[in-house]
This record gives C-alpha cells, structure tokens and sequence, in this order.
C-alpha cells in the first residue's frame, strides 16, 4: 500500500469514527455554542441599540447634548452645582502609544460637580510619570489633578496597591472613587452618567463597563478581540450584572474609608485580580453590580501586536481564576475553569471533526468511489453544512453587537475621530476563534500548574489563593507590556496634547464649580 492509499485510508477511518454516537453528539453541540452565542449576541445588541434610540429620540426632541444627558435641563447649573464629588483614581505603568490620549479623554470629561484625577504609580522612574506631569502641567488651570508615588507593593500586587494608595489620598468629601485603567477612552460623558446610576439607586455596590476592542489587524489582536467578545454579553444587560472589569469601576468612597464588606483587607492582603476579589466580596455580601448601556469603551489595540504577546496575555487571564478569597470563591473560580476550558474545546472539535470529513468528501469525489462505500461522509457532510449555517449566524450575530457599540461610541463621543467597522476582516475573526478557544485550555492548565506569573515585569507567586511572594527584576522581565506595547522601563517623552472643543467646554465648566478648588 503506498502512503497516498494510507493517508487516503486514514481520513475515511476518521470519518466513520466521526460518525459514531458520541462524535455526533460534540459536532451537534458545536452547533448548539454557536446558537448560543449568537443568542447572547443577539440580546446584548439590542440593549445597546436601544440606548442609540434614546439618543436619537432625545436629539430629535431638541437635546444636542444627548450624549451628556437624556434631559438637557440636568445641565443647568442649579443641577449641576449640587453633583456629588467623585475621584478618579488612574493606577499607572510604563507609557504607550494610545496613553495620551486615553488619559486626555478622562481628564476633559464634562462631568459638571467636584472632579479630581489621582494618577498613581510606583515611583517617579516610571516613564509614565514625565508623560503625566506635562499632561497635568497643560491642565494645571482647569482640572485638578496629582500624581501620588504609591511605592513598591509588598502584599497584593501593584495594580491592587496603587489603587488602595490612591483612595487613601482621596478628597475628604469624595462621595465615589472611579477606578480607570490608562487603556480606558472614555466618552465625555462617562463620568456623569455612570454618577447618575449611582444616585438614582444608593443599593448599587459597584458599576463597571468594558471595552470595545479595536484589532490593529494581527491574529494576536483578533484572538484578544474574540476573547472578550462573549463576555461583551455579560456587561450589556443595561442594569443587574454579575460580571465585573477592572477597567472601569466606580464605587462608593465610604466603603474602602470604613473597609465595608471587607473591601480594602480583601484586596490589600494577598489580591491578585481587583475586578475578580470585589465580584466575589459582592457575591459573598449579595451586594448589586450593575452597568449601564453607555459603558462601552473603545480600546485600540496596539499597532503592532504580536502572537506572542496575545499568548502572554491569555496567560495573565486564565491565571486570574487560580485567585481566590474563600471557599465559595474557590468553587466557582474551579467551576467556571472546568465549563470554560470544556466549552472552548467543544468548540474547536466540531471543526477538526468537520475537516476530516470534507476531506474525505473530497476523496470521494476525486477517486469515484461507490455510494455504499461513502454512506458514513455523506453523513457527515450534513453535519459539516449545520455547523456551517450556525457558525455563520454567530459571525453575523458577533459583526452586528460590534456594529451597533461602534455606532454607540461615535455618538457618545461625537467629536473624536469616528470608529469605522470597515477596518474588521471577519476571515480573521473566524480564525481568532479557533486559535483562541484551542489555546484557553492550555493556558488554563498551565497557570493551574505553576501558580506564578509574570505580570509587568514582576512575579507573583500565589498559594491558597492568596499572593504569598513577591519577586522583582527588571533584566528578567519584560520591557513592554502586552495590548498596549508600553514601555515599562523608560521611554521617550511625548507631545502635549492639542486642545478641543470639548477640553474647552470641560474648561468653561470648571469656571463655574463652586468652589473652583477644593481643600483636602
């Protein structure tokens, strides 16, 4: 037997193989994670696409400013002057090349109450810092905003304690802390709306929101694209949610004052993940996690980002579930890494099983054999035809939810550079899905197995949970970080920031807060 004639002799071994019971059934639940997802899609689109009907509706209505407010009387100043004070508390590390402008779109917000910006890193060797005090400097007259040295951490890691720093050095009338990462580009606003939820309900623990991932046009920017894109759906129930982002998370400055629920010893004493230790103190105090609709963020992805990096940043992810606070937590962080890694490789089967049988189709037709011979295929082709028309309706669902939070974020922000769809090539989406949900599960286990990572430049080490050691050399970590290709190390200082209709419009409303500044 030559070896075409073996090959040829596997590929229809394994087509008859796929044909049993127990295969079938995993092409068919292929077919169902597809449906399933489009569903999730589905429904999240609809939530935002009633807030871009709110928003027409209320422009029509006569509210050139919708994209402030729904009711343009909350902008007179008899409503404005009595807003809450809040603190943005923005934990920094290295410099990259969309930071500017992040930062910019958080500190011309057009919030109308008491608003101070807290920039917090680890010491003033941090390339960031430069950036920052130029950016405050240009600002100086219109915001009020510092940069605090948290120094090293030595119990939690550097986010988590740069973050406790931070609201340690919050005003003392400070009502809610917003936690910002610096790859968060709000919308003017932001602040504003996600402070109205919070007065319109006092029950609400925490309010988050999530990004709008924008691939530069690598696989590796596709795979962290399609990563986030099924958790999207958790974050679009426009109210009640049970999903958090450390990205974006705004809470009631009393709670970490008085370390209510246990907010600031759950994080300072061995936290790991910040968005993943307060979910699961909510979870345990049954305390209320919402987000808005108009929590969408647009995240630009790194020009130039590589497999490599997206490999190092699925690492970080996984990893997050190997963290945990109590026994409860334990079992739904386990639970949730057994239905994932289950459910990603699920997935990816139907279409290996798929393959197989197209190729063995493709035998069949070059070689014309009889139709007793290929009854098994045939079989398996109408398999391979569902799992083609589910995949296509979850690709269609997935374009259309990023479609309408694209449409979303130019309305929000209507005078930044408008997001296009154009720019998505849906191949590699459709690839990004594949490689994605094949690497989770190994990603997964390997975190499972060596309990440390390299976060940043610095390995954490956990044990029961917790962070239990705490490692630091700058020759053997990384240079750059992963999405954002920041420099962590050092790196060139950049351009003050071009000024805009709405920097001086958040300028003309910093004139009239009463007082214009405040003493801590």
């Amino acid at each position: 037997m030559s070896a075409l004639d073996s090959v040829d002799s596997l590929i229809f071994s394994l087509s008859r193989a796929f044909c049993t019971p127990i295969a079938v059934f995993f092409q068919i639940q292929g077919c169902v994670i597809c449906l399933l997802l489009a569903l999730g899609w589905a429904l999240a689109a609809y939530v935002r696409n009633r807030e871009i009907n709110r928003m027409k509706k209320s422009m029509k209505a006569g509210n050139s400013f919708a994209f402030l407010c729904h009711d343009i009387n909350e902008l007179e100043h008899s409503y404005q002057i009595n807003l809450p004070r809040v603190s943005v508390v923005m934990p920094l590390k290295g410099f990259g090349e969309h930071n500017l402008h992040n930062w910019k779109s958080q500190i011309t917000s057009l919030y109308g109450g008491p608003l101070e910006f807290l920039f917090v890193m680890e010491s003033t060797e941090d390339p960031a810092y430069h950036h920052v005090s130029r950016l405050i400097e240009e600002f100086k007259d219109d915001v009020e905003a510092k940069i605090i040295v948290a120094g090293l951490s030595t119990t939690c890691s550097q986010k988590i304690h740069n973050q406790l720093v931070g609201v340690e050095n919050m005003h003392k009338d400070t009502k809610y802390v917003l936690f910002l990462d610096d790859d968060v580009r709000l919308h003017p606003g932001s602040i504003g709306a996600l402070t109205a939820e919070m007065e319109k309900n006092p029950e609400i623990f925490i309010q988050t929101g999530y990004p709008l991932d924008l691939p530069s046009g690598s696989l590796g920017s596709y795979c962290i694209y399609e990563y986030h894109m099924p958790c999207s759906m958790g974050f679009a129930t426009g109210g009640k949610t049970f999903f958090l982002w450390g990205g974006c998370m705004m809470m009631h400055a009393d709670d970490f004052r008085y370390d209510r629920y246990g907010v600031v010893s759950g994080l300072r004493d061995g936290g790991y993940s910040d968005d993943m230790t307060l979910a699961a103190i909510a979870g345990a105090h049954k305390r209320l996690i919402t987000s808005p609709p108009v929590a969408v963020f647009p995240h630009p992805l790194s020009s130039d980002l590589s497999f490599s990096r997206y490999w190092n940043y699925l690492r970080k992810q996984t990893f997050v579930l190997e963290s945990y606070i109590d026994k409860v937590n334990w079992i739904m962080n386990k639970a949730l890494f057994t239905v994932h890694c289950y459910l990603s490789w699920g997935f990816v089967a139907p279409y290996v099983m798929g393959m197989v049988h197209v190729a063995a189709a493709l035998q069949i037709y070059i070689k014309g054999y009889t139709y007793e011979e290929t009854t098994c295929t045939t079989r398996g082709l109408i398999l391979v035809c569902c799992l083609a028309i589910c995949t296509f309706t979850e690709l269609l669902s997935m374009w259309n939810l990023t479609r309408i939070e694209v449409q979303l974020c130019n309305m929000l922000s209507p005078e930044s550079p408008q997001l296009s769809l154009g720019t998505y090539n849906w191949i590699m989406v459709f690839m990004a899905l594949l490689v994605d949900n094949f690497l989770y599960t190994i990603s997964a286990f390997r975190s499972h197995f060596s309990q440390s990572i390299n976060w940043s430049g610095i390995r954490y080490y956990l044990k029961d949970g917790k962070i239990s050691k705490i490692e630091r050399n700058k020759e053997m970590g990384p240079k750059f970080t992963d999405l954002a290709w920041k420099h962590l190390y050092g790196g060139k200082k950049g351009a003050a920031p071009k000024a805009s209709f709405l920097s001086s419009l958040s300028r003309s409303l910093a004139q009239w807060r009463q007082p214009k500044k405040y003493d801590v």
